[in-house]
């Protein structure tokens, strides 16, 4: 339902995950309005990698509002993922000191392995503990997590999905919804994408395009965060009932068990 700021501003919902994403209007401004919002959204906004930050402010419910620039614009397809833009995008995140000082400065989740796995078997339901697929890979990855804990940790959306990606009228990309933001290995970002939207046998490519000169260390990364990632994406597909899609992801997931041990390169 539609309600009053102080200041005269209307919220409408628009829809989302979280139902915390409204259009603000008032008179003829038109502003993207989001609560409780990441605070490092006014580092990325800086760096232009989302939508300019108008203003925040504090509302009477305690909820701290958020506004950006209104911009038209649409979200990626799954073969748009592919494209250079995205690579570029997400390259910029991965590498920037200043993005992950900011980060550290708002006290940013710092994820490692153990937490991808820890949040994977959480309430795990009793059909998908029950998948022979699932549990293979399930068993290799929590038995792995050692040999790749000491990984670099850099600045990690914690959400690829095309569905995040705006592309507005003058063709500026931008990355939006950053809630799940964290500090973690980048593999974890760019395994999300490669599997949700790039063939297994163009991974290599990708990666060369990305920017990577893969070696062991990345090639065990990759590996354990592929299957980690397509571990949670299967539950989450699973909770919301998408049967196609998790049973598609089922099938990469038993691809990258039976060639865990082959090189990307």
């Amino acid at each position: 339902m539609d309600y009053k700021m102080d200041s005269g501003w209307r919220l409408h919902p628009i829809g989302g995950d979280t139902g915390q994403a409204y259009m603000g209007t008032r008179a003829e401004e038109r502003v993207f309005l989001k609560r409780n919002s990441s605070p490092f959204l006014a580092a990325l906004s800086v760096e232009g990698i989302t939508p300019r930050l108008i203003w925040t402010k504090r509302v009477g419910n305690g909820d701290v509002l958020t506004a950006q620039e209104w911009l038209n614009g649409r979200e990626l397809n799954p073969e748009e993922m592919k494209e250079k833009t995205v690579r570029e995008i997400l390259h910029r995140i991965h590498h920037s000191e200043n993005l992950l000082k900011m980060l550290q400065k708002v006290k940013g989740e710092i994820f490692n392995p153990i937490n991808f796995y820890n949040l994977y078997v959480a309430d795990l339901p009793d059909d998908l503990k029950s998948n022979s697929v699932l549990q293979q890979a399930t068993e290799y990855v929590k038995n792995s997590i050692a040999s790749i804990d000491d990984s670099q940790k850099t600045v990690c959306h914690g959400d690829v999905n095309r569905k995040n990606f705006l592309l507005d009228e003058e063709d500026r990309l931008y990355l939006v919804d950053w809630e799940m933001v964290k500090i973690a290995d980048p593999f974890s970002d760019i395994s999300t994408l490669l599997v949700q939207y790039v063939p297994y046998e163009e991974w290599g490519v990708w990666l060369e395009q990305y920017g990577l000169r893969m070696n062991d260390n990345m090639e065990r990364r990759l590996e354990w965060y592929s299957m980690m990632m397509c571990l949670c994406m299967i539950k989450k597909s699973h909770s919301q009932e998408r049967n196609v899609e998790m049973n598609q992801l089922i099938l990469l997931l038993k691809q990258l068990y039976q060639n865990r041990l082959n090189s990307y390169l």
